[in-house]
């Protein structure tokens, strides 16, 4: 039985203990079950102030539309590329994120992937299970001391992987759009970073700016011994060039986390060894998604008890 009288739409599922816990304060509509939610937001809009979404789903501007006494939104998750953030800042909507709690995670998947590549464990994985190593040993692999590391982004999550990748003995070099520090080697443009890298590792956020940032400038440039990694957002790489570089050789291979059209991923790719492919689980451990969960119920509890959310955008 929810305790008070404020109403919180559900754009999309969330983890259960984290509906369990909304359902528990609040009286929710999950917009999902629906069935036409234009219909439904006409009829029962007018007394919902808040709204609960995650960082891959956002909010559609036409909700916001629909909710004339909307408040604030909580993002399970970082992402606010997929929220018309200029529209609810104009409309003193609050935005809350789930910062900095699952920024180690996502950059421990990062350099896993990296290590992946450069160990090539999938690749002795498979040796080793096939039997094969009765015939003969397997080929040597890569360490990763002295390679370079280019990562795109130098937020909190680039950060992170940039002193987990320095741990390892690479060298570091970013690009974002002023400079960050002085600690690693700047580059103004992802093309110039990419020539530099031996691992491209991207880390920016979303949104339209960001679009297909990653081409077949980049990937050109990033060259035949180079891997692309991917644990930022889909939207950020242009897929078909990715494809084609995979394809004709132009990169070695790709490490992503992230798709352009998930949770739908092209054949092409699926298909491909110097592929590693995983279902957007950078902050998927139960320690984090607890704690994501946590922060959105805090989130929502001090704006209706303040006015003021913990975690702002």
């Amino acid at each position: 039985m929810n305790t008070t009288s404020h109403q919180v739409l559900i754009i999309q599922p969330v983890m259960e203990s984290l509906d369990q816990q909304l359902s528990a304060h609040y009286l929710c509509h999950r917009l999902y079950q629906s069935g036409a939610p234009e219909a439904y937001l006409a009829r029962h809009g007018d007394g919902i102030t808040a709204i609960v979404t995650r960082g891959d789903v956002g909010v559609p501007r036409w909700v916001m539309e629909a909710l004339p006494q909307l408040k604030v939104i909580s993002v399970f998750g970082v992402g606010t590329d997929k929220i018309d953030t200029a529209y609810a800042t104009a409309r003193g909507i609050q935005i809350s994120i789930t910062r900095d709690i699952l920024t180690d995670d996502v950059a421990d998947l990062a350099v896993t992937m990296v290590l992946a590549f450069s160990r090539n464990l999938l690749g002795y994985h498979a040796f080793a299970q096939s039997g094969a190593w009765s015939q003969g040993g397997p080929l040597l692999s890569s360490s990763l001391r002295g390679k370079r590391v280019g990562i795109v982004g130098l937020g909190s999550i680039g950060q992170a992987i940039a002193s987990r990748a320095r741990a390892f003995g690479m060298e570091v070099g970013y690009c974002a759009r002023t400079r960050k520090t002085e600690e690693y080697a700047y580059f103004p443009h992802p093309v110039d970073l990419a020539h530099y890298a031996d691992y491209l590792v991207l880390a920016l956020s979303g949104g339209p700016d960001n679009e297909g940032l990653i081409d077949s400038e980049v990937l050109a440039a990033l060259g035949s011994e180079g891997v692309l990694v991917n644990i930022a957002r889909g939207s950020v790489v242009n897929e078909e060039h990715l494809i084609h570089a995979l394809t004709t050789g132009a990169i070695r291979g790709a490490a992503l986390d992230v798709f352009q059209h998930e949770p739908e991923i092209p054949e092409a790719l699926r298909q491909r060894d110097n592929v590693i492919l995983t279902p957007h689980i950078g902050s998927a451990t139960h320690e984090t998604r607890q704690n994501m969960a946590a922060n959105v119920i805090d989130n929502l509890s001090a704006y209706f008890t303040d006015g003021k959310v913990v975690t702002p955008v």
